[in-house]
């Protein structure tokens, strides 16, 4: 529970506190000893002990006017709605909804160690990582784009990379009480952007990469906008690990100079040496020999970063390896196989730096023909088809099914017809993508041969018309077509 005194508190500050009014007449005396026992931005999810934050651009006062019939007696907004209750009035009522939430859950982020993973690509396979290298002798949960965890026996899908804060809180707080010691989180630049971890301090924060991605109306209006968004990860953890191959390290290296840090890769004492399809050797402070699941160089490079951030906070180096080792990602780089011997690749590649990395680690292996199955979502990340078109025409000997990947309230059609407008030859389209899957599998030959199965991964969903509607899953409908 929390009082309208704390609350007060908390907004002050924070400098980001107005005035109570309600219907335009302002409140001097108000009751400090009014107790919140329920915080709640779901306007169908209050009653009369509930605090409710209105947020967002799809808000409208008739969820207000619900909300009210249902017994709500106090909101926090940046406006005064004028329904007949107090409203307390904030210039930004995402950062009053993450300070708030943080002091509801009694601060369950104090008594957690914290890594934290950010970068364009990359994010989800480095958190399983970590979280398997500290599941060897510690206790932690995960937040992460494919599934979360909080008691370490029971998964479930992600609605967001990053949650709302004030979901974030409440799931640290039931982690705090399951017993986990650690949390293992990615945090994505809308992370930032909506202020979902704002107030947040992190132990470890790891920065894998930057390429453009994320840039549209509702998402980042330029790379700058989402390379500073991604930075303040490393202004907010206590210690960082930083890949110095990254694009743009120069400006990441200067930021963090005063900072406690460890780079990896090519420009720095972690490096990756004797690499191979499903081992690895280390330098620096992990130095050893690893095994891992998970082909292509990229991965071994997620690995490198979990394994220096596990190590800064004292896990020694056989936990490392054991974790490392035993790590598989549901849809990221999952391997079927056929009867005829060719290979099914499922992976969550969704950009055009993480296809490129893809179809560059397949095309080494299967020197026969490859069919590639891509789409592309609908509403957000619109670039990336054009990186799509470019990235599959410097690769000339895949062939090409464009299909449906979550098309929203665009026309899957017309998103697909767009990529095929940046490919340098002819393209086929099977919108439908259980028949894309099918037709693509029945092209194989011999052992030589492979069908890559790109951007859903595991997810069991599609997202149209601003709904997830059910989808058996790429893995699911491959395995019935083998």
């Amino acid at each position: 529970m929390i009082t309208l005194a704390d609350i007060l508190d908390i907004l002050k500050k924070d400098q980001n506190f107005r005035e109570i009014i309600t219907d335009g007449t302002y409140h001097y005396n108000w009751s400090k000893q009014k107790t919140f026992h329920k915080l709640s931005y779901d306007s169908r999810d209050v009653d009369s002990e509930t605090l409710f934050f209105i947020k967002g651009a799809q808000f409208k006062p008739e969820f207000l006017e619900k909300a009210v019939a249902d017994g709500l007696c106090y909101y926090i907004s940046e406006k005064d709605y004028q329904m007949g209750i107090p409203a307390i009035l904030v210039n930004d009522v995402r950062q009053a909804m993450s300070l708030i939430a943080k002091s509801f859950y009694d601060n369950p982020q104090e008594e957690l160690t914290i890594l934290a993973f950010t970068g364009t690509k990359g994010k989800t396979t480095a958190a399983y990582f970590a979280y398997h290298i500290l599941s060897e002798s510690h206790k932690p949960a995960l937040i992460s784009t494919m599934n979360t965890t909080i008691d370490g026996k029971t998964f479930f899908k992600s609605q967001l990379t990053t949650p709302e804060s004030l979901d974030l809180f409440r799931l640290m707080a039931q982690a705090r009480d399951h017993g986990r010691t650690h949390l293992v989180m990615e945090v994505s630049s809308q992370a930032y952007l909506m202020k979902r971890v704002y107030g947040l301090t992190f132990d470890v924060g790891i920065f894998l990469n930057i390429s453009p991605d994320h840039i549209g109306p509702i998402e980042h209006p330029s790379f700058e906008d989402y390379f500073y968004h991604k930075r303040l990860l490393m202004d907010n953890s206590k210690s960082v690990v930083v890949n110095s191959d990254m694009n743009h390290f120069a400006i990441i290296a200067g930021q963090v100079a005063t900072k406690v840090h460890d780079f990896f890769g090519s420009k720095s004492d972690n490096r990756i040496t004797n690499s191979k399809a499903f081992s690895f050797s280390l330098t620096g402070k992990c130095a050893g020999d690893y095994s891992i699941q998970l082909i292509g160089h990229f991965n071994q490079e997620n690995a490198t970063a979990a394994a220096l951030a596990c190590y800064r906070l004292g896990v020694n180096l056989s936990d490392i390896q054991a974790g490392i080792a035993r790590t598989s990602v549901p849809g990221r780089m999952e391997v079927l196989t056929q009867k005829n011997g060719a290979k099914v690749f499922i992976d969550y590649a969704h950009n055009g730096d993480s296809l490129e990395k893809l179809l560059s680690v397949v095309e080494p292996h299967q020197t026969g023909t490859i069919t590639l199955i891509i789409g592309a979502t609908g509403n957000k990340g619109e670039s990336r088809r054009k990186d799509f078109g470019r990235v599959i025409s410097q690769h000339h000997r895949i062939k090409v099914i464009l299909t449906a990947d979550d098309p929203n309230f665009e026309n899957p059609e017309a998103i697909c017809s767009e990529i095929a407008s940046y490919i340098n030859r002819p393209v086929q389209i099977i919108v439908d993508r259980e028949l894309a899957i099918k037709t693509a599998l029945t092209t194989t030959k011999t052992s030589d041969d492979a069908v890559i199965i790109a951007g859903k991964g595991a997810d069991a969903f599609q997202l149209i018309n601003g709904k997830r509607t059910v989808y058996k899953g790429d893995r699911t409908i491959a395995s019935q077509y083998l």
